[in-house]
C-alpha cells in the first residue's frame, strides 16, 4: 500500500484517494464478509476477509503519510483494548477471581467513557453510534444507549400501541386528500423505528430478520417462475391473480413441510 500511494511511481487512482472516499468501500468489504458467512462459502470468506484487511490498512497508510497514527498503533490500540476489557483472561488470579461477568463489558465501556469525560472530552448518550451503519441496527444501537439511562419503555404492550399509532399516523398522511410526500416519508420512517424497538424487546435482529424475509421472498418468487415455466409462461405473461395463487401454493407446502 505504501508502494501504491508512493508519489509519481505509485497508483494514479491509489493517491487520488482519501479517507471519505475510501469508506464507501470499507463498508462493502464488510458487507460482502458477511454475505459470505451467510452463504456457508468459506473460500469466499477467506478473500473477503483480505479485501476487508486491505480497507484496514489503507487507512492506516493514508493516517501514517499525515503523522496521525500508522497499522503497528491500530493492532496495539484493539489489544489493549482486549486485555483492558478481558480482565477475567488476562488479570491476576485475585482480579479474575472478582470478576462479575453479568454485564462486564458494557460496565468498562462505561468506565472508559467517564475516562474521557474527566480528561474533558464530554460525549452525550447517543454519540458514538456511527451515522455510516444500516438505519435499522443504527436504530437499535440508539435504542439500547437510551435504554441504559432510563428511557424505555417497561414493557411489549406499550410498544404495539406506538405500532398502532404510528401506523395510524401514516394511514392519515396517505389519505390526505392533498399527500404531502416529505410527511408520508417522515411517518413511514417513525413507524420502522417503531417496529425495530419492537425487535430489541423481542430481542431479534431486525437487520437479520429482514434479511430473511428477503431471502423467502426471493425462493418464493422463483418457485412461481419455475411453476409459470412449466405451463409455457413468464410473469410478464402472468396476471397478479394467477401468481397470487401460486405464491399461496407455494407458501402451503413450505409450511407443510416445515410441519
Amino acid at each position: 500500500m505504501e508502494a501504491l500511494r508512493t508519489p509519481e511511481t505509485g497508483c494514479p487512482w491509489d493517491l487520488e484517494q482519501t479517507f471519505a472516499t475510501i469508506a464507501p468501500y470499507t463498508i462493502e468489504e464488510a458487507y460482502e464478509v458477511a454475505d459470505a458467512i451467510e452463504r456457508g462459502d468459506m473460500a469466499a470468506l477467506e478473500e473477503e476477509l483480505g479485501d476487508l484487511l486491505l480497507q484496514v490498512v489503507y487507512h492506516a497508510q493514508m493516517a501514517r503519510e499525515d503523522g496521525r497514527f500508522g497499522f503497528d498503533s491500530v493492532v496495539d490500540g484493539i489489544c489493549q483494548k482486549m486485555i483492558r476489557r478481558h480482565p477475567h483472561v488476562f488479570g491476576d488470579a485475585a482480579e479474575r477471581a472478582a470478576v462479575d461477568l453479568d454485564g462486564l463489558w458494557e460496565r468498562l465501556k462505561g468506565q472508559e467513557k467517564a475516562r474521557k469525560q474527566t480528561s474533558g472530552v464530554s460525549r452525550g448518550v447517543l454519540e458514538g453510534v456511527p451515522r455510516a451503519l444500516p438505519a435499522l441496527v443504527r436504530a437499535i444501537k440508539l435504542q439500547d444507549k437510551a435504554a441504559r439511562v432510563g428511557f424505555d419503555w417497561p414493557s411489549m404492550e406499550p410498544v404495539f400501541e406506538k405500532i398502532r399509532e404510528e401506523t395510524a399516523e401514516l394511514e392519515h398522511a396517505v389519505s390526505h386528500e392533498n399527500p404531502n410526500r416529505e410527511k408520508i416519508a417522515e411517518e413511514f420512517g417513525d413507524l420502522l423505528f417503531v417496529l425495530a424497538n419492537l425487535g430489541r424487546h423481542l430481542h431479534i435482529d431486525p437487520e437479520d430478520a429482514l434479511r430473511r424475509a428477503n431471502a423467502k421472498f426471493v425462493r418464493r418468487f422463483e418457485e412461481i417462475e419455475r411453476m409459470l415455466a412449466a405451463r409455457g409462461k413468464t410473469p410478464e405473461g402472468s396476471d397478479l391473480e394467477e401468481m397470487d395463487r401460486l405464491w399461496d401454493e407455494v407458501k402451503r407446502r413450505e409450511e407443510t413441510r416445515g410441519s
